[in-house]
């Protein structure tokens, strides 16, 4: 597994300096500790942005950027290294050791934090900060801007503005650079490997966890810690459900098993969706589905290019889906069109998509950022337009089809069936890359490594 270079942080850092007004400071907390129940906390995984600005996991850590008028500063404020504690705690880096490990020109301890602060502020004109995101932290900042407001009779200065830090930062962490897409590319690679084990592996009978499980293994014993968000293992109706997480239900012969997981490694997250028969095959009307979401991602994929906008991918999936829906017969037109059923005029699909037609079936985006949370950071409108594609971002590709299992306005053959199939995709000069190919899709692909296997043991449910 290789790690980002550790000089990609002060580089970040100095490039967020550069972009701050003069006698400024900025403050990115990190996260702090969440209770799970009672005094048992959840794994703890650091904010986005305080990391990608330190490399820095632990808790309970405050970075602040200091710029005046001809100089800047990086300091950081860490828990106190105390060796008796660590039994309990696990060990910590400390304050003396930040500067040389973390490459910041101080460091102190958080315990110091209340006392410094206010000095850092005074004669200062602008605070940014990430206003509303941690109201505690909210709450803090204000206390250290309300003490130094209480000694400006003694000459004191407090900062008159206060700007959000989101826009500057979250514009440099939507660009990827070629170590973050490399990291990525990793994290792609190991998914991948665990959407193929989970075709290996599935049996009817098993619980929809049971596979879940699977996907964990490969994505721990490839050297991931974490799955980047909770994984979706959805069979049957279930698949229907967006964001279905319960994983509870036993897996029926039969079954479509939709597959939304992906790992975490290092703070990048990937993300692929995988849908596949629970037996190997997929019946007509799922195979038939499963095609025109397959075609319709095709279509959205060739979409992602520089100078393109990010509806485009969107766009060109919602005109593939509404025109196979109709061919299918899930869209019925009107009786005036109801000749062009099989063959619908590229107008006829027009006023379909301006009347959302398509709707009932397909009611998501096609794609988001992809980055260091899953559901990225970066505007998707600039100035009230579409953002134009630029190389180095990363975003999921995903169209789906999703016919509720009570939707009596279609043949029964359709009912239940949920299908979504999901990509990384890398912006590139020459158009996009997909970062996870490594993951069969094609229907005669899937259907071959579903057989390239004995039939594994079946997994009765618990208590059976």
């Amino acid at each position: 597994m290789k790690l980002l270079d550790r000089n990609e942080y002060p580089a970040r850092r100095q490039r967020l300096i550069e972009q701050l007004h003069p006698n400024s400071v900025a403050l990115i907390p990190s996260a702090a500790a969440s209770l799970r129940n009672g005094d048992v906390e959840h794994p703890f995984r650091q904010d986005s942005d305080f990391y990608y600005l330190t490399g820095f996991a632990e808790e309970q850590a405050l970075l602040v950027l200091v710029k005046n008028q001809d100089s800047s500063s990086v300091l950081l404020f860490c828990q106190d290294k105390i060796v008796e504690q660590e039994i309990w705690t696990g060990r910590r880096l400390g304050a003396d050791a930040a500067p040389s490990i973390l490459q910041v020109d101080q460091a102190y301890t958080i315990d110091q934090v209340d006392e410094i602060m206010p000095n850092l502020l005074d004669g200062k004109q602008r605070i940014y900060t990430s206003l509303g995101a941690n109201s505690a932290f909210d709450q803090q900042v204000l206390h250290w801007h309300h003490l130094v407001k209480q000694k400006v009779r003694t000459g004191s200065t407090a900062p008159h503005q206060f700007s959000t830090l989101e826009h500057l930062l979250h514009e440099m962490r939507l660009i990827k650079s070629d170590a973050e897409i490399s990291q990525m590319q990793e994290a792609a690679d190991i998914s991948a490997k665990a959407h193929c084990q989970a075709m290996l592996s599935v049996a009817p009978g098993m619980f929809e966890y049971q596979l879940e499980a699977e996907m964990n293994r490969i994505f721990m014993s490839a050297g991931s810690r974490w799955p980047a968000y909770p994984s979706i293992v959805g069979s049957g109706d279930n698949a229907c459900i967006l964001h279905y997480t319960a994983n509870n239900q036993t897996i029926d012969d039969g079954d479509l098993i939709l597959i939304d997981a992906g790992c975490e490694l290092d703070y990048y997250a990937s993300d692929i969706t995988r849908t596949f028969p629970a037996n190997g095959r997929f019946n007509e009307s799922q195979a038939a589905l499963y095609q025109l979401v397959l075609d319709a991602q095709a279509q959205a994929i060739a979409a992602v290019k520089p100078g393109n906008h990010w509806d485009q991918p969107h766009q060109a999936a919602v005109t593939v889906l509404t025109k196979g829906l109709v061919q299918l017969g899930l869209i019925k037109l009107d009786p005036e069109y109801a000749g062009q059923q099989q063959d619908p005029s590229s107008e006829v699909i027009a006023d379909l998509i301006e009347q959302q037609a398509y709707r009932p079936f397909y009611m998501h985006k096609t794609g988001h950022w992809l980055g260091m949370d899953v559901h990225d950071v970066g505007d998707y409108r600039v100035n009230g337009e579409w953002r134009q594609l630029q190389p180095g971002m990363v975003m999921t590709v995903e169209p789906g089809i999703y016919v509720a299992p009570d939707n009596e306005d279609v043949d029964e053959c359709w009912r239940g069936i949920g299908i979504r199939i999901e990509d990384d995709v890398v912006v590139t000069e020459q158009g996009c890359h997909v970062l996870t190919d490594g993951v069969v899709k094609e229907i005669a692909d899937i259907e071959a490594l579903m057989a390239t296997t004995e039939s594994p043991t079946n997994i009765a449910k618990v208590g059976s």
